[in-house]
Formats: C-alpha cells, sequence, structure tokens
C-alpha cells in the first residue's frame, strides 16, 4: 500500500509518498542525515518521534520546493504527519499530533503581503518619510 500526501508552508510545497520498509526517509534522493542544519533535522523529525514505531516500518520518500530551508521543513513534516495518519489510519495517532501542534495536519495560512505597485522592491508598505511641518 502506498499513501502520496502533501505539505505546504509560505512557498514551499512538499510531496510524499509513504509505503511499506525499513524506516528510510529521503528527501529530493538524499538522506536525511546529509543535511547538515540540526534544526531542520529535529523539525522534520518531529512527527516521526511522535509516531514512535510506526515510522521504523514504513519508508518515506519527499520531493521540496521552494521557499526557504525553515519553510522546506515545515512543509515536509506536515507531509510526513498527514501521511502517517493516512497509512494508518489511527484516530488517536491524529488526536496526538492534533494535541502536539495544530500545523502537523492543517495548512498554516500565513504568507508575506503581497509587494504594492508604488514602491514594490522596497516592500509591502514601505514609503518616503513626509515631514508635516
Amino acid at each position: 500500500m502506498t499513501v502520496n500526501t502533501t505539505g505546504k508552508r509560505k512557498e514551499a510545497k512538499a510531496r510524499a509518498k509513504i509505503k511499506e520498509g525499513d524506516g528510510s526517509i529521503r528527501i529530493n534522493s538524499r538522506a536525511i542525515e546529509c543535511f547538515n542544519d540540526e534544526m531542520v533535522q529535529l523539525k522534520i523529525k518531529e512527527p516521526l518521534r511522535l509516531a514512535g514505531d510506526i515510522a521504523d516500518d514504513v519508508d518515506i520518500e519527499i520531493k521540496v520546493s521552494g521557499g526557504g530551508k525553515m519553510g522546506q521543513a515545515e512543509a515536509v513534516r506536515q507531509a510526513i504527519a498527514r501521511g502517517l495518519v493516512e497509512f494508518t489510519g489511527d484516530k488517536k495517532l491524529e488526536n496526538k499530533f492534533e494535541n502536539y501542534d495544530r500545523y502537523l495536519l492543517v495548512r498554516d495560512d500565513r504568507t508575506t503581503e503581497p509587494h504594492k505597485p508604488s514602491v514594490s522592491s522596497k516592500g509591502a508598505r514601505k514609503h518616503k518619510q513626509r515631514s508635516k511641518r
């Protein structure tokens, strides 16, 4: 049985494929241990630690693109959590994820504000300073 899920955060999009296996995790065809940033690794492994023994019996392949490294990490963790819940069909696991962090299963829709036409390169609300007197 194979489960396909997605996760999104800001501009980052992750697609995960979860199937029975020996517990390997590959992100963009690289093992998770290849990532140097420890915070990124910990962020990605959160749903796996919460799931416990279930995570040891599945192989996870993820393709992620767009955004920065933390946005990608959060998109990946969301895709993994959604996939594990769908793969097992376990309501207890879903409740555990929900109680730990709601954004493991639900998209966090906070994004940056679009730039406005007047001074687009400076930022969304940047204007020239005006003197009142």
